[in-house]
C-alpha cells in the first residue's frame, strides 16, 4: 500500500474520519484539515503503545480574501455544536498575518499550511464536493511515516520549532529529530 492510501486508511478510521465530512459541509473556500490532528493520529497509529500524542484540536485552514472573523467563529461554533467533545481552531489564512505578529501574508491556504513549523505537521486532508479524499503534502509523507520531526524550511532556525519538537519526543520516544 502506498503512503497516501495508508494515510487515508489511518485517518478514515479515527476521529479525523468522523469530523472531516462535517468540515466539508461548511463549504469553506480552499480549506484543509492539517496539523496535530493528522500528525498525532498517524504517529499514535504507527508508534503505539509508547506514543502518548493525542488530538488536542482540529486545525482547519481556509482562504477567503473577502472573509471576516465572524466566518471563522461561525465555522468553529458549528463544528463545536456537532462535536462538543472536540476543540476546533478555524483560521482564514488570508487574514492570519494581520493578527499573528511576525507572519507574512499568505496567498492561499496551501501557502499557510506550508509555513507551519514541521514537515509532518504540514500535511492537509479534505474531502472534495464528491466526497473523495484529497491530500496536500508539500514536503511529502516520508517524515510523517518515518516519525521524523523536521522543521519546515522557513523555521529551520526557529527556537519554537525546536521546543515543540522536544515536546513531541517526550510524548512519543520512537520519534527522532532531523
Amino acid at each position: 500500500m502506498d503512503r497516501a492510501a495508508h494515510l487515508q486508511m489511518i485517518l478514515a478510521n479515527s476521529p479525523v474520519g468522523t469530523v472531516l465530512p462535517a468540515i466539508a459541509q461548511l463549504n469553506l473556500p480552499d480549506w484543509w484539515l492539517a496539523g496535530g490532528a493528522v500528525r498525532n493520529t498517524v504517529w499514535r497509529s504507527l508508534f503505539a503503545p509508547n506514543c502518548e500524542l493525542v488530538i488536542n484540536d482540529f486545525d482547519v485552514a481556509f482562504f477567503d480574501a473577502s472573509g471576516e472573523r465572524s466566518q471563522e467563529l461561525a465555522a468553529k461554533e458549528a463544528l463545536t455544536t456537532q462535536f462538543p467533545e472536540y476543540q476546533f481552531d478555524v483560521k482564514n489564512q488570508y487574514s492570519f498575518a494581520r493578527w499573528r505578529a511576525g507572519r507574512r501574508p499568505y496567498s492561499s491556504s496551501e501557502d499557510g499550511v506550508s509555513d507551519w513549523l514541521h514537515t509532518a505537521t504540514a500535511v492537509g486532508v479534505r474531502l472534495s464536493s464528491q466526497g473523495q479524499w484529497q491530500l496536500f503534502t508539500p514536503y511529502g509523507l516520508s517524515d510523517l511515516f518515518d516519525g521524523l520531526v523536521r522543521p519546515t524550511p522557513a523555521h529551520s532556525q526557529n527556537p519554537d520549532a525546536q521546543k515543540k519538537a522536544a515536546s513531541f519526543l517526550q510524548k512519543c520516544p520512537r520519534l527522532s529529530m532531523a
